[in-house]
């Protein structure tokens, strides 16, 4: 079958491509003749199908000149996918900085910001394409909850005028902050701007829509997030590439939506894993909006009822400012917090206290909420059953004498638990019928860490005539009314009270558990998950941590001090050389690979490497990974003291092209295996 010759567009004939090919190597433009068939549609920004080593890949048109760079004889694009302008000026900006910030390839972080096509969603009725004023009356938000904290009413001034103003949001006690949210985004849309507002879940999701509905209609609010399928969530990326979405509500991906004249960006509860991309180069939502905040000049809140390290470190290298209430509307806002040791002499003054295995305060404390007709919540650190067993006496973890695995009890006590059942090991599966304390000889057991399940059943039989529900894991109830009853649940799985309701009381017991996890952000991670709780109790209800009140993480919470928490959680870090007060960078990999890597990288001056060592218990690699061939998989860490954010990551990402350009020296030295490099990394493990 014969085709015409294409001749070469009349004026800037030559494309300028970034073929999506995820390889870092190959992480750069090519030239590309565009043919006169092609010259309208051919924009920058659109997709378009090009002829790479061979064989058709996808690509992106990033730029149109008259004359290429390619000395040689240029191919022309085979086609243009779409005319839609997908990848604007702003994005590319934004995904050009965080490729170097992160080690990545720009291919892979565009999967995450742009979705994919889908030629349906770009066929829009003429009914549909209206401006956002024509798709619903607007109410005119009342934006008196920011008067309530400190200079909250110049910030919001500041932000309406279209300051590039940046706050660190500490959510006062009882506080309505969805209510705020889409109080201040509204205003910010009706006066000509783009909003944009990223938590970490689908449920943080629904709570902000719900409020966001008392001002706007549903077709003036963008929802974007994983549930979402192809058409719906391609369409809604191009209604607010054509300015239609001015008010944008999402989860992680979200924070890369294309929103002109963006004036403001709100991120809630920065901490949470959920903003963090699973995938290469494992981008934060955080840096993502600090990024966008920075150039495009808008407004930006991290809110939440906690605050991290690395938000704390923006507050005082003075790139944001506070947001807090003063003392006086924290303490009447607040319940009545306080921390009770989790003692034998406590358990042993009340027989119902005792066999719910709770203290006497905590025992009253949620009797008294379910006397006033309220609902009340005991907060545990985990799902099950009795998880683990310790000794009885000396508390020291009970290990198998066969394998030294972690002893448990087996999961049949869920549905029998009325049952004897003897403690097996977790990791072998060996039942020991004559358990002996390895450690004191005991031959008594306790349970570690007694999870939702049991402690449910436990309190059932204190209080044998409540309701008692369990939320966590995959059974999470997301609504409750408002009346007497016993909620049990996990970190972030707390049934909301309808209708603006709040619990009675809240317990926050097994503590240690939390507190003590080999993590860096155990303390920090902890205090977050006490802080969200006790927002959701009534402000004359009470709140009981069972821990050692001399903690300082208890008294954080006692004296609702989160600013202070995260200020002495940065000095902490700083004393030993620990994100964020550096960048470091996780690089695991085969040990050949890793020294391959060391030695075509040229690291910033004072880096440090560490390692390499055995990954962390319970990760992997990601793919196929022959360990018998190429060895147990280690990592690497690298730590440079805070200077220019984006050189550590483009250290890395030109030693990744170097290496590559090795790859036919180092075959069978693990020169053409791949590493997973993680820049500052939420678990350094």
């Amino acid at each position: 079958m014969s085709t015409s010759p294409r001749t070469p567009a009349p004026e800037l004939s030559v494309a300028r491509v970034l073929p999506l090919l995820g390889l870092a190597h190959l992480d750069r433009l090519f030239d590309y003749r565009i043919s006169t068939k092609q010259d309208a549609d051919a924009q920058p920004g659109v997709r378009v199908r090009v002829r790479f080593a061979g064989r058709l890949v996808d690509a992106l048109l990033i730029e149109r000149v008259d004359t290429p760079e390619h000395d040689g004889e240029l191919k022309f694009l085979e086609r243009v996918i779409s005319p839609e302008q997908v990848y604007p000026p702003q994005l590319q900006k934004l995904v050009d900085s965080l490729a170097k910030r992160y080690a990545g390839v720009r291919s892979d972080i565009i999967r995450s910001a742009i979705p994919s096509r889908h030629a349906r969603a770009e066929n829009t009725p003429a009914s549909e394409a209206l401006s956002w004023e024509e798709l619903g009356e607007v109410a005119e938000p009342d934006l008196s909850p920011w008067a309530a904290y400190t200079h909250g009413q110049s910030f919001v001034d500041a932000v309406l005028a279209g300051s590039p103003a940046r706050a660190a949001w500490q959510i006062a006690p009882g506080e309505h902050w969805a209510g705020a949210i889409a109080a201040l985004a509204t205003k910010v849309v009706l006066d000509g701007g783009g909003a944009l507002v990223v938590v970490p879940d689908q449920r943080d999701v629904e709570v902000l829509e719900q409020a966001f509905r008392e001002h706007v209609s549903a077709k003036q609010l963008t929802i974007l997030h994983a549930g979402l399928g192809p058409q719906a969530r391609y369409r809604r990326y191009l209604n607010i590439l054509h300015g239609q979405g001015r008010l944008v509500v999402g989860t992680r991906s979200a924070a890369f939506a294309p929103v002109k004249n963006l004036k403001l960006c709100v991120l809630l509860h920065d901490g949470d894993d959920n903003l963090v991309d699973p995938r290469a180069p494992y981008p934060h939502a955080r840096e993502v909006l600090t990024t966008r905040s920075a150039q495009e000049h808008c407004a930006l809140i991290l809110g939440g009822h906690h605050r991290t390290a690395e938000t704390q470190l923006l507050v005082e290298s003075g790139w944001a400012h506070d947001l807090i209430a003063p003392r006086e509307v924290i303490r009447a806002r607040s319940p009545w917090i306080r921390a009770v040791a989790d003692s034998d002499f406590e358990l042993e003054r009340d027989p119902r206290a005792r066999s719910a295995r709770l203290p006497l305060i905590a025992f009253e404390a949620l009797r008294g909420g379910l006397e006033k007709e309220l609902p009340v919540l005991i907060q545990v650190p985990r799902k099950g059953y009795v998880p683990t067993l310790a000794c009885g006496v000396c508390r020291t973890p009970a290990r198998c004498r066969h394998c030294n695995g972690p002893m448990g009890l087996p999961s049949t006590v869920e549905q029998h638990p009325q049952e004897a059942h003897l403690p097996t090991c977790r990791w072998c599966g060996r039942p020991d019928t004559q358990y002996r304390c390895h450690a004191c000889g005991s031959f008594k057991l306790r349970a570690v860490v007694l999870g939702a399940e049991r402690t449910a059943e436990e309190i059932g039989r204190a209080f044998p005539q409540v309701p008692v529900h369990m939320s966590g894991g995959n059974r999470i109830i997301d609504y409750l009314e408002q009346a007497p009853q016993i909620v049990v649940a996990t970190p972030g799985a707390e049934p909301i009270i309808q209708d603006g309701g709040h619990y009675g009381a809240a317990v926050m017991v097994d503590t240690w558990a939390t507190l003590g996890r080999q993590d860096l952000r155990a303390t920090e991670d902890t205090l977050g998950k006490w802080a969200s709780a006790a927002t959701m109790v009534r402000h004359d209800g009470e709140v009981v941590v069972v821990a050692e009140a001399s903690l300082a993480v208890v008294q954080a919470l006692i004296t609702w001090d989160m600013r202070g928490a995260a200020a002495r959680e940065l000095s902490q870090r700083a004393e030993v050389q620990l994100p964020p007060t550096v960048h470091m960078a996780a690089i695991d990999g085969a040990t050949a690979a890793l020294d391959t890597l060391l030695e075509v990288v040229e690291l910033p001056k004072d880096a440090e490497v560490l390692g390499p060592v055995d990954l962390p218990p319970g990760t992997t690699l990601p793919g196929e990974y022959d360990e018998k061939r190429y060895g147990p998989p280690q990592r690497l860490l690298i730590r440079t003291p805070l200077g220019p954010r984006n050189e550590l990551g483009e250290a890395l990402g030109q030693a990744q092209v170097a290496r590559f350009g090795r790859r036919g020296r180092t075959q069978g030295a693990g020169g053409d295996l791949p590493l997973r490099i993680q820049v500052d990394p939420v678990r350094v493990g």
